[in-house]
């Protein structure tokens, strides 16, 4: 806690609004409290839950080895006002009001940080034993159907369904996992570098089966496009997420083509005295030269220091600052630790760092000589080394880069 405590002046907002007490949300009430705030503060959640942490949900909590992941986080120590089990509904930026479930909440600076929400499958709504995994009560009520040891069906072969199917096999599941497209994690990564992925299913005793449109979904069983009848006593739908933003339709706060807020490079959106954090917003990178909009752990952790950095700087006068990260994510799946940072989007060359048949290896993406994302599997210290290679921006020298026993700081040009 910073021993300047801001003093709310004619200036400075006397109270900021959080929606959403997730990550982002969370993060950025604790944020605004270290960064010398001291209005009044009010964190806004839907789920009635105290704040929790989600990674630990398709992992620790979905097995049982964990009953939860709440944040330790002393709020009422903080003086951050929690309003749990309280849906945003709306928001009218004119008259600085949120509408929520118990009523309106005025405030002088709103962030929204509602996150995302999973896309969920056409025509499964309702229909028995058919699950997400994106809140604790979705792994909760997953839990014992892994302990029951079920046929289980995951619906796409993205990261999330990856993580779920890891967990179900840990748990002695057999696991089927159904994916559209002709690879797992299609839309994240080129083919050349998920191909080697699609044999870890396999190897972890799950199958997959890709170019795989499911027909529709009835208790017991998913039939897919081709006739095939898989036997499920329960399925999991993994096939991405969008913004939680629908609340925000006709409020006048601009949104992308995802649905997403959008921001600019102080993470403001379009409308006076809101900013938007985390999952539900994208934001102009200079760096990339292109608006991302980044569903990750890390966004949500490391946007959250910008935005109160930027209200407590607009209330003294000071320069906003520019919202400009590496992107970074990992994941846990099939016995291996992943690892990626950056935006590969634009990238004119790709090189390989070991075998990508072994346990340990890593993809490099470079644009010109300038290291712009990477893909670890199994080597940390290439990603923790290349993350900062990235944010230099320093030339590299692809002989030198290509050699696994080389570390990726000794490759530079």
């Amino acid at each position: 806690m910073s021993e300047q405590r801001q003093q709310p002046g004619p200036s400075a907002p006397r109270r900021v609004v959080v929606a959403g007490a997730g990550m982002a949300g969370v993060q950025t009430a604790v944020a605004l409290r270290e960064q010398g705030f001291a209005g009044d503060l009010v964190l806004i959640g839907a789920e009635p839950h105290q704040p929790y942490d989600r990674p630990p949900l398709s992992k620790a909590v979905l097995l049982g080895k964990s009953e939860g992941s709440a944040f330790d986080i002393d709020f009422e120590a903080l003086g951050i006002e929690l309003r749990l089990g309280c849906e945003v509904l709306g928001l009218r930026p004119a008259d600085h009001e949120l509408d929520t479930e118990d009523g309106p909440v005025p405030y002088d600076v709103l962030v929204v940080a509602t996150g995302a929400e999973p896309i969920r499958l056409p025509g499964a709504e309702g229909v028995p034993g058919v699950h997400l995994l994106r809140t604790l009560d979705d792994a909760e009520r997953l839990r014992p159907v892994l302990a029951r040891r079920h046929d289980i069906v995951v619906v796409g072969a993205g990261w999330i369904g990856a993580e779920f199917a890891t967990a179900a096999r840990e748990a002695g599941c057999a696991v089927t996992v159904v994916e559209a497209a002709e690879r797992p994690l299609a839309g994240a990564l080129p083919a050349e570098v998920a191909a080697p992925m699609a044999d870890w299913y396999a190897d972890a005793g799950a199958v997959l089966r890709t170019h795989a449109r499911v027909e529709r979904v009835e208790p017991g069983a998913v039939l897919l496009d081709d006739g095939t009848r898989l036997p499920a006593d329960a399925v999991v739908v993994g096939i991405g997420a969008r913004p939680a933003t629908a609340w925000l339709v006709g409020s006048g706060v601009e949104l992308g083509a995802h649905g997403e807020i959008v921001a600019d490079e102080h993470l403001r959106s379009s409308a006076a005295d809101v900013y938007a954090v985390g999952d539900c917003a994208s934001f102009p990178s200079g760096r990339y030269g292109e608006r991302l909009l980044v569903h990750h752990w890390d966004n949500a952790l490391q946007g959250p220091r910008a935005v109160a950095l930027n209200i407590v700087n607009r209330a003294a006068g000071e320069t906003p600052a520019v919202y400009d990260p590496v992107p970074y994510f990992w994941s846990e799946q099939f016995g291996r630790f992943v690892q990626y940072a950056g935006h590969h989007a634009h990238a004119d060359t790709t090189l390989w760092r070991g075998d990508p048949s072994g346990p340990a290896w890593t993809v490099c993406w470079l644009r010109g000589e300038r290291l712009v994302a990477l893909l670890a599997v199994g080597r940390p210290r290439d990603l923790a080394q290349g993350r900062r290679l990235i944010e230099s921006g320093v030339p590299m020298n692809p002989v030198l880069l290509r050699d696994p026993a080389r570390p990726l700081k000794a490759a530079t040009a």
